[in-house]
């Protein structure tokens, strides 16, 4: 299977997916990296690559920021989608899109099916579900939709890192603690993805670590396994803080977890508990 993946070679899902290929596929692309601004650069280099499968791993990911650039993240995360979505058609490709929880608003406290009505509260989380509307028009029976939350991975820049950083120049930090949802350990995403090109999975699904936490929690946890490892050999305090105690241009959804069943029985796989995930994680750091 010859596969085209976008987005940056420097991202923490990109690096791992391609650490975590399959021998049946052949990763097949560009130097330098599509420009996914750019519609007839889409068109034309896949047309060129004829793909068997795309994986669309680029997005605007700066959620603050796209609350003042609502055009440009439009431009990447709805737009691009497009684009690659009639390039898909054109040569009969498959084309995996990952998504992400922000699309949900406040919900019921239950998580999130992958049917549940969508509502997001921000520019970013509005962008990423313009994207899957126009993949799921666009290909309805080769776009697959992977939704996730809070991903991290010992490559790129990501919430496990920024926490180990200032753990070790501060020694005390504050973290939001009323904001719940599931981290997910971007290797483990990755093996989804592939698996879901493997069984031709079709639709919305959604892949997260297994379990909850909130950001405090999550916080916590990366001190304790960091401490037992090495990796911190100071003493860290992780004060719990409310959303009104640090105030945000983008709101966040409060509860974004996500309902993983559905995804488990068409993937035949089911991911292991986030903490699980981290203590393995944060070993590739030693």
């Amino acid at each position: 299977m010859r596969v085209f993946i976008t987005g940056s070679e420097a991202g923490q899902l990109h690096w791992e997916l391609l650490r975590t290929r399959p021998e049946s596929v052949d990763i097949v692309g560009v130097s330098p990296r599509l420009d996914l601004y750019d519609a007839k650069a889409i068109e034309q280099t896949l047309a060129e690559l004829k793909p068997d499968a795309i994986i669309n791993a680029g997005a605007y990911t700066a959620v603050d920021k796209a609350e003042s650039e609502p055009d440009k993240a439009q431009a990447l995360n709805a737009t691009a989608v497009e684009c690659l979505a009639i390039a898909a058609q054109a040569l009969d490709a498959r084309l995996v899109h990952i998504s992400t929880d922000f699309v949900f608003g406040k919900g019921d406290g239950s998580p999130f099916a992958t049917d549940a009505p969508t509502d997001p509260v921000s520019v970013y989380g509005q962008t990423k579900l313009a994207g899957e509307q126009a993949l799921l028009r666009i290909l309805p029976e080769r776009g697959t939709i992977i939704r996730t939350a809070w991903v991290y991975s010992s490559h790129g820049n990501n919430f496990v890192k920024t926490m180990l950083r200032l753990m070790r120049e501060r020694g005390e930090i504050g973290v939001i603690a009323d904001q719940v949802g599931s981290p997910t350990w971007a290797h483990s995403l990755a093996k989804a993805v592939w698996q879901s090109l493997d069984v031709n999975a079709c639709g919305v699904l959604h892949w997260t670590g297994a379990g909850v936490a909130s950001w405090y929690d999550f916080a916590v946890a990366i001190a304790e396994e960091a401490t037992l490892l090495g990796l911190l050999d100071n003493k860290v305090i992780v004060n719990p803080l409310t959303t009104d105690q640090y105030p945000t241009p983008a709101a966040r959804p409060a509860y974004s977890v996500l309902q993983l069943h559905d995804t488990w029985e068409a993937l035949d796989m089911r991911p292991p508990h986030w903490r699980s995930d981290l203590q393995t994680m944060l070993k590739e750091l030693l």
